[in-house]
């Protein structure tokens, strides 16, 4: 048999996590399984995941009646099944997180994304999350929008981990490292252990081909200079703004400034690699895992995307290969009326909208479930 592709990832640097949870994938063994032969080093959740779980299993029905009996609210059903889920999945990489002296093995759960706009109501959900879920190896996800990065500053400079999410563009990430570094001076500055805090920059990848593609791809119709220019980007922006945050984080964390919080315990912010299924079928099936491989990175990977890697991926360094000629296509971007800043402004609405709206549908799937 040859060499599992997944496990070589690991070896040059890059951490995969599964962007999935289901309680049958943890008390079957197979999440087990998957840490032990495939290398799986963490795990991500959202609403929309749950909601596939609860809709399309039967392993939820039995606690959701009795919940319900009990007079519990759809909300508290939902806090009750997720937070299980999450601590049970937890448990299962606890001796990871251990033997990577708090390096890995982490397991998230987002705040409600109706608080995304609202600083203060995301801060005391996520202080509540934390506190009731109990592990040192969990992360509480945060939207970076504006109003979410004062909440990833204070909740860093508490001791809380925290798992970035909806961050799509490069002058975002930039708020969202400085953030981070405040959080944890402001820590230290209290005479506090930073140790054991943990954060992760979830850079949300293949949606930005999605939203700009269709704009290339007018230009490459109308052909001329333009057109060809246009094609040359075509299904590259993701990717070169990833390695453009890649970039950015090499700098920023190899400055004087973050020394001096290393010097003290201090991780750094890795930057996660998130969306990164294809949706283009136009394009590789591993495309957005391939491209983006490298030290200190975390990619969280859909389960067909883990198979598709594990069947035929590539493993290779190559996070920091054509990093000149990425850098040089966003900054051509303009020549073709497209403003990156602008597009990545406009996925962190939509992100929010449809995060949400994932939220109402799961809150929706619940009620269904009660009245049954």
């Amino acid at each position: 048999m040859k060499d599992n592709p997944l496990k070589k990832l690991g070896t040059l640097g890059q951490s995969i996590w599964l962007d999935y949870i289901r309680r049958d994938l943890i008390v079957s063994g197979e999440l087990r399984r998957l840490i032990k032969e495939d290398g799986l080093r963490g795990m991500t959740s959202n609403p929309s995941i749950f909601e596939k779980a609860i809709a399309d299993s039967h392993e939820y029905d039995e606690d959701i009646q009795a919940m319900a009996l009990e007079g519990k609210r759809v909300k508290e059903i939902y806090e009750a099944l997720s937070q299980r889920d999450v601590q049970s999945a937890a448990d299962e990489f606890r001796p990871l997180y251990d033997k990577t002296d708090g390096g890995d093995g982490y397991v998230s759960l987002e705040v409600n994304p109706h608080l995304a706009h609202d600083t203060g109501g995301t801060l005391e959900e996520a202080r509540r999350l934390w506190a009731a879920l109990s592990r040192p190896n969990v992360l509480i996800k945060v939207p970076a929008t504006a109003e979410g990065l004062p909440v990833i500053r204070q909740l860093i400079s508490e001791g809380i981990n925290v798992n970035v999410t909806l961050l799509f563009g490069i002058p975002r990430y930039l708020q969202v490292v400085e953030a981070y570094l405040a959080g944890v001076e402001a820590r230290v500055a209290q005479a506090k252990p930073v140790k054991t805090v943990a954060s992760v920059a979830s850079f949300f990848v293949s949606r930005i081909d999605a939203l700009v593609d269709p704009l290339l791809e007018k230009l490459i119709a109308q052909g001329g200079e333009h057109g060809s220019l246009a094609k040359m980007m075509h299904g590259q922006v993701a990717v070169a703004s990833a390695k453009g945050a890649y970039h950015i984080y090499r700098e920023m964390f190899e400055s004087v400034r973050f020394r001096k919080l290393a010097e003290k315990g201090a991780l750094t912010q890795r930057l996660l690699w998130a969306s990164t299924g294809t949706k283009n079928p136009e394009f590789s099936d591993v495309k957005y895992v391939e491209s983006l491989i490298g030290p200190d990175t975390v990619d969280t990977i859909p389960v067909e995307t883990l198979d598709d890697y594990r069947d035929h991926g590539e493993p290779k360094d190559r996070i920091e290969q054509e990093g000149a000629t990425a850098s040089r296509m966003l900054d051509r971007l303009p020549e073709l009326g497209i403003n990156i800043d602008k597009e990545t402004q406009q996925l962190e609405d939509e992100g929010v909208e449809k995060f949400s709206k994932s939220f109402d549908k799961l809150m929706a799937t619940l009620e269904k479930a009660v009245q049954k």
